[in-house]
């Protein structure tokens, strides 16, 4: 269980590296009028891909964590620090996996590159808050 913890949170600093990058790149190039390129196509498929293969390490760790082995769902919802650890983080994580995705196929039904990148930044960036929002800080940077 702790090596699958270290991958989980080693995986992360790439998963939110280029989560980013790719919301960065999507943002500046739809404020710059900017054409849609084979690097941007690349850039959102990484992203994709890393936060996919992060949700499945996450769903492992989840069920070899065992919070609710020990505990009842009442007592892990009454103490916060496991709260956040075992409902709202997955949840929130998940959901941020879903409009990751639901951002990359709405943007490849576009044919033009200015609702391409709209569509990548409104979905990658709402994505990236809720990522940064819902890192357990105080064990990752510890």
């Amino acid at each position: 269980m702790e090596t699958i913890q270290f991958i989980h949170s080693g995986w992360a600093y790439i998963v939110l590296l280029v989560l980013i990058i790719a919301t960065v790149n999507a943002l500046i190039k739809f404020f710059g009028n900017k054409e849609y390129g084979a690097l941007d196509f690349r850039l959102a498929l990484f992203s994709l891909i890393t936060m996919h293969i992060q949700l499945l390490i996450g769903i492992i760790l989840f069920f070899t964590k065992g919070y609710f082995d020990e505990m009842s769902v009442g007592e892990v919802m009454k103490n916060d620090s496991i709260r956040k650890l075992a409902v709202e983080h997955p949840t929130l994580m998940i959901i941020a996996v879903a409009l990751v995705t639901i951002g990359y196929s709405k943007h490849k039904k576009k044919l033009v590159s200015k609702p391409k990148f709209k569509l990548l930044s409104i979905f990658y960036s709402i994505a990236l808050i809720a990522v940064l929002y819902m890192i357990p800080w105080n064990q990752w940077l510890s």
